[in-house]
This record gives C-alpha cells, structure tokens and sequence, in this order.
C-alpha cells in the first residue's frame, strides 16, 4: 500500500477532550530525510517499496496529512523522580492517529497545551538515539516502541549547546502510561478514570472486556508484563535512566528513551543519567523502581478495584521478574534445565563481572563458543583468578546438561548479541548526521536489527568499549 492510501482512524478522540489538546504539527525548517525504516513501515501495512523521501519528509515535517488524521496531545500526570507533578502530557508530541493497531506519533514536532515553559521541539542527537534503540531493543526481544523514519533539519534548538531540530516518526499499540491514570486519579475525576480505564480495556488488552474483574486482569497483566520487561533489560544490561511514571507504559513495553545505556563495564551500581545524582534509576535499582511505578498504578486503580485486590496482583511482580530473569540467564549461560544453586551461579558471576571490570556484552558473546579453553574469556577481565574459580564452578553444571556442546553454543550466539548499541557507538553516528552523512545511521539500523549477526565491516564495534567511552553518563535531553 501507498503512503497516500494510507487511513488513520483517532479512537482516543472519541473520549472526553479533557483526556487530550487537539493540535497540528509546527513544520521545521528545510527538513531532510535522515532515515527509514522498512521493517515498521511493514507493521502499517505500507510498502516500503512505494515511499518516496519526499513523502516522507512531508508527513513527519507535518505537511502531508493523511485520510482520517486529526492530530493530537495527550494529557497524564506522573511521579518524576518520586515527585509528583499534576499536569505532564505530550509537551513535544502530538499524535496523528492509528493504522493496522500502531499508534502514530511525531516527537519534536512542537509545543502543545502541556510544553510549559519548553519549545516542543527534540534535536537530531536524541531523535537518532531514540530511532536506533527501538529497533535494537526489538531485534533484541524486549517490548518496546519502534520508529519509521527520522528527519533532520535546519532549524536551531537549545539545549546544552544549539543544536539541530529534529523529529521522529515513532509507532506503538497504545500510547497510554501510568501517569495517565494518575492524573484522573489526583484530580478526583474517577468518571474520567473509568472511561481511560475502559478504553484501554478496548485498546489492548480485549481478552479481560467481557471479564467479570476486568479492570483488576488487566492491572495483573500490567505488573506480569512490566516485571518480564525489566528483566529483559537487566538481562543484556541496558539502563533506562528516567523510570518516571509518566515514562511507564500501561502495556508493559519500552517508552520515552533519554539517558539510556547499555553497559560497557559490569557496574551494579550504574547510572547513566547525571540528572539523577541519587541513583534512582541506576540499574540495580530498575526492578525496585518498576514495583514502586507498579504501586502509584495502583493507588490511581482504587476507585475502581479494592486496594487488598490490586495488592495480591502486584506481590506476584517478584515471583515474574525472578522467574523470567532466570530462563534469560540461563540461556545466557546455555543450561536446558534449572538447577536448584543456578541463582549462586548467577549471583556470583556477576560479582566476578564487576571487581574484573569485565565488559557485559562481548564476554557473553565469547562465553558462547566456550569449551575449555579460557584464554580468551580470561583476557577480558583484571581478576583472572575469581574468573578461573567460577568457570571451574561452571564446568561442572554445564556436565548435567543435556545439550551437546555444539548445540549450546548455537544457542547461545542466538541469545547473547554481538553487537548493541553502546553510547559511544552512538555518538559516531550523531557527529557525522551533525555534518548531514548519514551512512553511519543507516548502517547501525542495519546492525540493530541483527544484533547476533557477524558484520565484518563493523567488528570493531563487537570488542571491549575503550577506556574513554566507557559507561558514560547523558543528560535528560539525550
């Protein structure tokens, strides 16, 4: 299908407006194509094969408006930083509509009724970062929102430094988040908060609507998908940075990527977003947080469903981490069966990973072709001898496997990557777009679509992170 047969139906407009500010994009200035992505344009039924660049620049420029589009922002609340804020909303999106159960949504594309004191606009750095690891968290397994294309453009935009405008095109079955709900909630609209709750009922989760304790089904299968999530995170390393309420999605998938990181050197602790000077948001504290989000959602559900009823749901958000954690690790680490001490072997390998400074990703990936020989595996870390105790622990749970040694190692090249989308990767990519070359943005899509892939051009990019890059910190506006 052609871009221009393209139909988009608005369904959240048929809500109260309170619930949005229907709003048109504000067009940047000279807007160029940076990139597309055929995969997503698949996803809405379009062929790629069919999409002009010009076309494109227009529609996410906000100049090409398609059949049933009425564009819009979205108002919620949310706790940031475990501070709550009445009124956030879409203060730099606006949304166009849906096609094929994908909401549309243009980031950057100027200020609504909920920008405050901000310009509505986002710049090439963050829009490139945001493109890039949608797809790399796809290709990777984890929910998340994913991204069409990305345009770039002449106008000037303040953050740190001026910058480059930038707007990009970003899919999602629902758009709806945690502070959604809190608003209605705070503000004693609890008719408003029925109706918001009723529509996601429609909109994503249809097998509870005719249920008799809907509203507290989907809330448990909000906690069961939010715990899988985060543990998909901690499985490849990846830090968020800004787990504010408003950045949770009510559907349990990756939203809103900022200061994000994927670890270079194993570092518990970490935290890539220097706004946050506490450590909220470090990456050993991601699942703690995910269940402190998961209670402000169900304080804002009481009206609706019994404190005590929402509370049985949302202890079982332990037993769903641990549990989905555990089948990632262990196929991390190619066992076919659970063991009764893998929890100790996983524990204590972790240890080993940070007082050896050992680099995450490409130590699973050389683990993955382990067969005795320790070499290599030995050269990646500066404690070589707790390494050596817990490989020789590991020798001897690999000995009750069942799978041959061929077999595992199969396995695991297809679950641990390559290659992901490190900071300073990155960062290559956004200073040569800077200069309008952007091969290298369209050479790391390629990548993070097909992270467990050999790239001989790009093996650098599969090695330890260099001592200069490593495990960087960004500010909220990356």
């Amino acid at each position: 299908m052609k871009l221009s047969n393209l139909t988009l139906n608005t369904p959240y407009l048929s809500l109260d407006p309170i619930f949005y500010h229907e709003v048109a994009p504000t067009p940047l200035h000279n807007p160029r194509l940076v990139s597309f992505n055929p995969g997503a344009a698949k996803l809405l039924g379009l062929d790629p094969a069919h999409l002009t660049d010009e076309e494109l620049e227009k529609l996410l420029n906000g100049t090409l408006f398609l059949e049933g589009s009425r564009p819009y922002a979205m108002c919620y609340a949310g706790h940031q930083f475990g501070y709550y804020v009445p009124r956030l909303g879409d203060g730099r999106a606006i949304n166009l509509g849906c096609a094929n159960g994908w909401n549309l949504q243009l980031k950057g594309s100027g200020q609504t009724l909920y920008s405050r004191q901000g310009d509505g606009r986002a710049v090439l750095r963050s829009s490139i970062r945001e493109y890039l690891i949608s797809e790399a968290m796809n290709a990777l397994g984890i929910p998340t929102s994913r991204a069409l294309a990305l345009i770039s453009s002449d106008e000037k935009v303040a953050r740190e430094r001026w910058e480059r405008g930038a707007i990009v095109l970003r899919l999602a079955p629902s758009w709806i988040r945690f502070g959604s709900f809190e608003y209605f909630f705070h503000t004693n609209k609890h008719k408003e908060l029925e109706s918001l709750a009723d529509f996601l009922l429609q909109e994503s989760f249809p097998q509870f609507v005719e249920s008799e304790d809907a509203y507290l089904k989907m809330y448990g299968e909000i906690v069961k998908r939010t715990a899988e999530m985060i543990a998909g995170w901690q499985s490849v390393g990846f830090n968020h940075g800004v787990m504010n309420t408003d950045n949770m999605s009510a559907i349990g998938i990756t939203i809103d990527y900022g200061p994000f990181a994927f670890m270079d050197t194993f570092e518990s602790g970490y935290i890539c977003n220097h706004t946050d000077a506490q450590g909220r948001y470090s990456y050993d504290n991601q699942p703690r947080i995910g269940y402190w989000n998961l209670e402000r959602l169900a304080h804002a559900l009481s009206p609706l469903v019994t404190h005590e009823k929402l509370q049985t749901e949302l202890e079982k958000y332990g037993s769903y981490f641990t549990t989905r954690l555990m089948e990632l690790l262990r196929a991390k680490l190619g066992l076919d069966t659970p063991q009764e001490n893998d929890s100790d072997l996983f524990r204590t390998l972790f240890s080993v990973m940070e007082n050896g400074r050992i680099d995450m990703t490409p130590f699973f990936r050389t683990l993955s072709r382990y067969g005795g020989n320790r070499d290599v595996l030995l050269a990646l870390t500066l404690a070589p001898n707790q390494l050596n105790e817990w490989l020789d622990t590991y020798d001897t749970r690999l000995a009750q496997n069942t799978l041959s040694t061929h077999d595992r190692h199969t396995q695991m090249l297809y679950t641990n990557p390559k290659y992901v989308l490190k900071n300073y990767i990155l960062q290559e990519a956004i200073d040569a777009a800077e200069k309008d070359d952007f091969a290298l943005v369209n050479d790391l899509l390629i990548l993070a679509q097909n992270p467990y892939d050999e790239h001989e051009p790009f093996e650098r990019y599969a090695g330890v992170t260099p001592q200069q890059h490593t495990n960087l910190k960004l500010s909220c506006s990356s």
